[in-house]
């Protein structure tokens, strides 16, 4: 009898510590002025277009695992990231995980109900829009999980959480475009406008003009005969019949109505700057900028170094905190970019760079080593001078060992 009362007061605990989370987020969204019936992934194209940009980029790196320096190709931990589960590819969990980063300011990766302990063997990831918590000592004591018609409640430990920094909600991640706001609501008032216009253009594009004044009848009569000889015009649109001293002048657009273009191409630039893709990445070229082959290389190489990869070390670092130093694992995770084209340009010049540094005795081998993050070699603090160099006040070289 006892166990049956523990179990319903669990359960109504963690019933009543979901309603209590639910009721803060919505609090939270009010009070920050997030439309919560409003998914701008749904009803902006940029918004998509931007968030699709990175997630498919994101996608194309491999994520390698390393043990002590080498990377592995077998194991429990390789395994798990290489097929986290059924239905999701290593691909596709680094693409989702960074399409909610970038549309909610945080992911949640999932070990699955079967989990139990130990190393985990499957990843599922969450939709954070059904995700609530309950905070006790200020840190969260569970996760619940809005399932189909079920409430899952959740353990810490058994959940990663990628979270962007919110200074609202010290537990919870943040909308990138939560300061877009009236950008996004400026956008879709001016295509709802944009459409109306469209939609309910009704100026004539025929005009049938007589200096004698008609009746309706008889306008009626010379438009039937038009058609009658002529054709009915195929795109839907009538024949306009004006009487005497009646003049007919097409309307050009408003200068209100071209504010409206000029509006939305701010509001463009404002979303890609804040995901930080530049236009040419997002096929963006503006006519009145002459941009070349190499601007247009410059613009996708900063796309990866101050976009992606600062966003890939962020990922990085989390998954080592909440996971690999979390269950003790020896391994470490790390994306290779040294296959992604739109790096190996400047990567080139770099190399390019440090081998003239350690010709010129600017560099060591092992300064360039370190400064890659790899380890250095037990003879790379030498120095080896070049052996034709010769002094320019003439005198004559001498051995000398290096």
């Amino acid at each position: 009898m006892n166990a049956v009362v523990n179990l319903l007061s669990g359960i109504r605990k963690a019933l009543e510590g979901f309603a209590v989370a639910a009721r803060e987020r919505d609090e939270f969204s009010e009070a920050m002025q997030i439309p919560g019936n409003q998914d701008y992934y749904l009803t902006h194209a940029w918004v998509n277009i931007a968030i699709g940009i990175l997630m498919r980029n994101i996608g194309r790196t491999e994520y390698t695992i390393t043990r002590n320096g080498k990377k592995v190709s077998a194991g429990p931990v390789h395994k798990l990231f290489s097929e986290p589960n059924a239905s999701l590819n290593r691909f596709d969990l680094w693409k989702e995980t960074a399409a909610w980063w970038s549309l909610e300011g945080e992911a949640f990766w999932y070990f699955g109900t079967g989990y139990s302990g130990g190393i985990p063997e499957e990843i599922h990831i969450l939709n954070p829009r059904k995700v609530t918590m309950r905070v006790e000592g200020g840190r969260v004591v569970r996760w619940f999980y809005q399932g189909e018609g079920d409430i899952v409640p959740l353990l810490p430990d058994e959940v990663v959480h990628f979270r962007d920094w919110n200074p609202w909600n010290p537990w919870r991640g943040v909308t990138p475009i939560v300061s877009l706001k009236y950008e996004l609501e400026q956008d879709t008032w001016a295509n709802k406008s944009n459409s109306d216009l469209l939609k309910h253009n009704a100026i004539p594009q025929g005009i049938l003009k007589t200096d004698q004044l008609i009746r309706e009848e008889e306008a009626d009569l010379i438009e039937a005969r038009w058609e009658e000889k002529y054709g009915r015009n195929t795109k839907g649109r009538k024949i306009a019949v004006i009487g005497k001293g009646t003049e007919f002048k097409p309307l050009t657009f408003s200068p209100d109505v071209m504010k409206l273009f000029d509006l939305k191409r701010w509001n463009l630039y404002t979303i890609l700057a804040k995901y930080g893709i530049p236009p040419r990445v997002a096929n963006i070229q503006d006519p009145r900028a002459n941009l070349s082959g190499t601007d247009t290389e410059s613009q996708h190489a900063a796309f990866w170094k101050y976009t992606l990869i600062p966003v890939l070390k962020n990922f990085e670092l989390i998954v080592e905190t909440q996971l690999f130093k979390r269950f003790g694992f020896i391994e470490r995770g790390h994306f290779d970019l040294t296959v992604i084209p739109e790096l190996q340009k400047s990567e080139d010049e770099q190399s390019r760079r440090d081998i003239e540094e350690i010709t010129n005795g600017l560099k060591t081998i092992n300064d360039v080593l370190a400064e890659r993050g790899l380890a250095g070699k037990p003879w790379g603090d030498i120095w080896y001078r070049p052996s034709n160099l010769m002094p320019e006040n003439g005198l004559t070289k001498t051995k000398t060992n290096v």
